[in-house]
């Protein structure tokens, strides 16, 4: 499975950026996805996450209200809406998936995924 990040890009403090993660092939053992970011020279830290049953949404408290994840189960895509945006949201951004039996939920760790996206970046100008 791969997973192709795209809509990353410049923007304004306060603008907004809509990325999305298409996996390359079906599979329903995705059972959750998410994204994770990493700043310039910082960690990657998670951001977001859904299940792919039902629904079920984290976010990290520094994107709660301003950041949205949603996803289409029928084209195997995962989308991050991102409102308000702020300079220190400035990051590569990746999209993760979990494929397993088992969700680990509330997957909100790194070593939680097994596959990754590219990553995407996102810089957020004052």
């Amino acid at each position: 499975v791969q997973l192709q990040a795209s809509g990353g890009g410049l923007v304004q403090a306060g603008g907004s950026l809509r990325l999305s993660c298409a996996a390359s092939e079906r599979t329903f053992n995705i059972i959750v996805m998410g994204w994770f970011r990493q700043p310039p020279g910082k960690e990657r830290e998670f951001v977001a996450n859904i299940r792919r049953s039902g629904g079920t949404t984290n976010y990290a408290e520094s994107v709660k209200g301003r950041f949205t994840i949603s996803r289409d189960n029928a084209n195997n895509t995962v989308y991050l809406q991102m409102n308000s945006l702020k300079p220190e949201d400035t990051a590569v951004y990746y999209c993760a998936a979990r494929i397993s039996f088992e969700s680990r939920w509330p997957t909100l760790h790194v070593s939680d995924y097994n596959y990754w996206g590219q990553g995407t970046l996102v810089t957020v100008s004052s």
